[in-house]
């Protein structure tokens, strides 16, 4: 099964590991990625908002995300990600949103779209 189908089929619960320029980590919840190319299976994207996990894939480019699927047991995926780009275009970013948030609703934060080449894809647990 291709990342796009897996990740499109799957429910759970996606983290997203970065670290700053010096090394100190951070973890947050993240939704699951976005695959904009439909030929590309290795390029990921994800929304951020303008906070620590953002400003630290500004000095540090290398991330990590790891998805745990719902139910029992260890079954997921970890992703080893390298950042190759980004957009603020808001009406894109509104377009590909996977919830639905009326205008008025939403929180006056910057938003970026950033985009990862997956270097790795591995179990949740085990080498894989």
């Amino acid at each position: 099964m291709s990342l796009r189908d897996y990740f499109a089929s799957v429910k759970g619960v996606g983290v997203l590991a970065t670290a700053d320029a010096t090394g100190n980590p951070n973890v947050a919840i993240y939704a699951r990625p976005h695959f904009l190319d439909p030929k590309d299976d290795t390029a990921v994207s994800f929304i951020m908002s303008d906070r620590l996990s953002h400003a630290n894939v500004q000095d540090n480019p290398r991330a990590a995300y790891l998805f745990h699927e719902a139910g029992d047991g260890f079954t997921g995926k970890r992703l080893s990600l390298s950042k190759v780009g980004e957009e603020t275009d808001p009406e894109k970013i509104r377009s590909i949103r996977r919830r639905n948030v009326p205008s008025d609703c939403e929180v006056e934060n910057a938003r970026f779209l950033v985009h990862f080449r997956v270097d790795a894809v591995r179990p949740l647990v085990g080498r894989g």
